[in-house]
């Protein structure tokens, strides 16, 4: 397995391997979610979390969403292994059977993640055809099972993700009734995207973005329940912003597409966030942290832009990022591809500070 040499792991966090034991028993405290990087399909695997932590050592990362049935029946080393310098790192599971979701948790937590997340967010059709994501929210008592089911199986944290509610569901209802079968359950935290869901007429990147947002309805969660760690996810753009609804009294945010388009604003998170000094000066040290990881996979027999497409937006706002972009997107993808080639497009980006970073919308731009 990949072990990302960037980042010693996290006192008493449990090594990355199916036969170890399950870590001690470990409570949430709010401050764990304070501040973390979404669970995103297709890109949060194990070399974006690795490059992510060599950005920040605070930041709780998220693994990509794994169905029960993958995690049973699959390949468990290479749907749930990862490196130690990962922690603080979580698992996310996608299923509504409570049996499926104890015996998966266990599963997973025999590999030592920090915690196990359910997923009742996710609107894609795929998910629905599966029961499971956000068409859950219209089933809290289930939820409400399927925690118990994975608190009774596993000693590390169990989480939910969860959106406010779903198609014509009256949030406040809809919110408040999953988070008392939830809490009842003995869930550990939630995360709360502020949008509702449609899921009829709406695809899944349209449900990122057309539901309005709605902070002010996590807010009154938490305030009805100050006991239950809750932070907050969708349309936060920078860590000032995430700071902001920090003050204004969640326990954390949580960003996903903005930290992954421009990832060199997790240089913030530690020192804004934590008081602690980023562990990389700039984006050029954390490129030079990084290598010896991309060196450790290219030996494993990654190719290059397996690991660099994460890496694309580290130098937005800098005069020539869009080189680097380029060079990665042509050279990077060729056969035989090396960390000299990745030391070439960095050689085209100037260290003078450009203009602020680039727009979200400019995160695939090559």
């Amino acid at each position: 397995m990949t072990t990302d040499t960037s980042t010693a792991p996290i006192a008493g966090a449990a090594t990355s391997t199916e036969s170890g034991t399950i870590p001690n028993p470990t409570a949430m405290v709010p401050e764990d979610l304070r501040f973390s990087v979404a669970p995103m399909m297709d890109w949060t695997d194990r070399h974006c979390r690795a490059f992510h932590r060599t950005l920040s050592r605070r930041a709780r990362l998220y693994t990509e969403m794994v169905t029960t049935g993958a995690v049973i029946h699959g390949p468990r080393e290479r749907l749930l292994g990862f490196g130690a310098g990962e922690h603080p790192v979580a698992v996310q599971l996608g299923g509504s059977e409570p049996a499926d979701l104890a015996e998966a948790a266990r599963i997973a937590a025999a590999f030592g993640y920090d915690e196990v997340n359910l997923n009742v967010g996710c609107p894609s059709d795929r998910v629905q055809d599966g029961r499971f994501g956000a068409c859950l929210m219209r089933e809290p008592d289930r939820v409400g099972d399927c925690v118990a089911a994975m608190k009774a199986a596993v000693r590390v944290p169990v989480t939910v993700k969860c959106r406010i509610g779903v198609d014509d569901q009256d949030p406040e209802a809809a919110l408040d009734a999953l988070a008392e079968a939830v809490t009842r359950a003995g869930v550990d935290g939630l995360i709360v995207h502020a949008r509702k869901a449609w899921l009829q007429g709406l695809s899944p990147k349209e449900n990122r973005d057309i539901p309005p947002l709605d902070y002010g309805r996590v807010l009154r969660l938490k305030q009805a329940r100050p006991e239950l760690p809750i932070a907050v996810n969708g349309g936060i753009a920078t860590v000032d912003a995430a700071a902001d609804l920090i003050g204004q009294g969640l326990d954390g945010a949580m960003l996903g597409r903005a930290a992954y388009a421009d990832p060199a604003i997790l240089l913030t998170v530690d020192p804004v966030l934590f008081g602690e000094p980023a562990p990389v000066a700039d984006p050029f040290e954390a490129l030079e942290a990084f290598l010896p990881y991309v060196a450790d996979a290219l030996a494993g027999g990654t190719r290059l832009q397996g690991v660099t497409r994460h890496m694309l937006g580290l130098f937005n706002g800098r005069p020539g990022a869009r080189a680097w972009r380029r060079h990665l997107a042509t050279a990077g993808t060729r056969p035989g591809a090396d960390l000299d080639t990745l030391r070439v497009a960095a050689g085209l980006v100037s260290r003078e500070s450009g203009f602020g970073h680039a727009p979200l919308a400019e995160e695939a731009a090559v």
